[in-house]
């Protein structure tokens, strides 16, 4: 299966995912006073989507530059070896942000550009020295880095040494990594993100395998390897494992000095029943909890969804009473990386395809369509609707889940891109 990578410079704000293709057509409808006080606008990027420079001063191999190269991956062969070339026009980009008027500017930092090898080999001074440039830059105007560790790019030698997110081993490279990014960047950035959307990356790349290392297995997708009712479960283990100890690490080290917070952004879709039936109505509310509940519930409560214990029974995976007491209430802040929604139909009683029959995806078949009507507006991606008032429903579930926890909300909506801005529901 081929998947198309997209290598531009998002520089979208909220104001765009929030209209219709109508309003968006008359933008002086919406002001900048429209939207509440302290409502920071920004932008958001990740490294591999634009850096570009894949092999220049150091940098490694990562996951993503092997996964281009293999002859079918990627849609027409497209790479982000070159990409936006923000490695070497970083200063004009960030120029291009400062005339947008952003409060804050989300990044995610290559992990094989600091640590080539990981804990295998020594820290890259030309990767630390890009990324404190690119800070440096940001708060001379006025702009606030927001540093994501981890949006889907590792270095290659972890998937070749150990099997990556598979092997819990991975759990102490990312640590690692975190210890040394709060080392060198931590004096200046305040707002951290762990894992961009472990939740994604798990159905992605190990349960339709169209992300590298490309594992899955039928009736999810035709690879090579892969087991996508088991891996996801334990890739999923181990990236949450991770995150409560680099929480744990900056909480014991780095806080107290550096006076930052530190979160996880989580991939969300709303989902509505796709029929008034009670196991519609029940599909609904387990997607919720498959999707969004799964990378959570551990953080904030100290195990998984009873929606899901009750569906994966042995298969998913046990926190120890050690790992409970760093995991749970790991998190500062929730953050919300909201997509579109979705209808959800139970697949428990009766045969859905897609592998919506499996325990992986809750016995829940989702679609964007009810009788041929689509749920919202359609956009240039498949499964992306605009529907606005799912950001407002998306934002009382885990408001009402999680007792009104903190939340920075990154909301996507196809091709109108990302915006960063915090707030607390009232």
């Amino acid at each position: 299966m081929q998947v198309k990578v997209y290598c531009r410079f998002i520089l979208f704000l909220c104001m765009l995912v929030l209209c219709s293709p109508h309003s968006l057509a008359h933008p002086e409808e919406i002001k900048r006073s429209d939207f509440p006080s302290g409502f920071i606008f920004g932008a958001a990027t990740s490294a591999y989507q634009i850096e570009g420079a894949y092999l220049e001063d150091g940098k490694s191999l990562t996951n993503w530059d092997f996964f281009c190269q293999i002859n079918g991956s990627i849609e027409n062969g497209d790479n982000g070896f070159v990409c936006d070339d923000h490695y070497h026009r970083y200063l004009e980009d960030i120029d291009i942000l400062h005339s947008l008027g952003v409060d804050a500017y989300r990044f995610s930092i290559s992990w094989a550009r600091v640590l080539p090898r990981g804990r295998f080999g020594k820290v890259n001074p030309s990767g630390i020295m890009f990324y404190n440039n690119i800070i440096d830059n940001l708060l001379a105007k006025g702009i606030e880095p927001f540093v994501t560790l981890h949006h889907h790019d590792l270095p290659q030698e972890f998937e070749d040494r150990y099997g990556a997110w598979l092997n819990p081993l991975m759990q102490e490279d990312f640590v690692y990594f975190a210890e040394i990014c709060f080392k060198n960047f931590g004096d200046r950035v305040k707002l951290w993100s762990t894992i961009n959307e472990p939740n994604l990356f798990a159905e992605m790349a190990y349960i339709k395998g169209v992300y590298p290392p490309a594992r899955c297995s039928e009736p999810f997708g035709n690879c090579s390897f892969g087991n996508s009712d088991l891996e996801p479960l334990i890739v999923m283990h181990n990236m949450l494992l991770a995150h409560g100890k680099v929480a744990k690490l900056y909480k014991d080290r780095f806080k107290s000095e550096q006076g930052g917070v530190v979160g996880i952004v989580i991939s969300m879709f709303m989902y509505e029943p796709l029929t008034d039936t009670k196991l519609d109505k029940e599909a609904a509310i387990r997607a919720l909890a498959f999707n969004v509940a799964w990378g959570l519930d551990p953080l904030i409560f100290g195990d998984y969804p009873p929606e899901m214990r009750q569906y994966h029974g042995s298969e998913l995976p046990q926190f120890s009473l050690e790992e409970i007491k760093y995991i749970n209430g790991s998190l500062d802040f929730i953050g919300v990386n909201h997509y579109s929604s979705l209808y959800a139909k139970d697949c428990t009683q009766s045969y859905c395809p897609l592998g919506g029959d499996h325990a992986v995806k809750g016995f829940t078949y989702t679609t964007g369509e009810r009788d041929g009507v689509p749920i919202g507006n359609r956009t240039g991606m498949e499964r992306f609707f605009v529907v606005p008032e799912g950001m407002e429903k998306i934002i009382n579930y885990l408001k009402n889940r999680y007792n009104n926890m903190p939340m920075l909300s990154i909301t996507t909506a196809s091709e109108f891109g990302r915006h960063a801005a915090r707030f607390r529901s009232d």
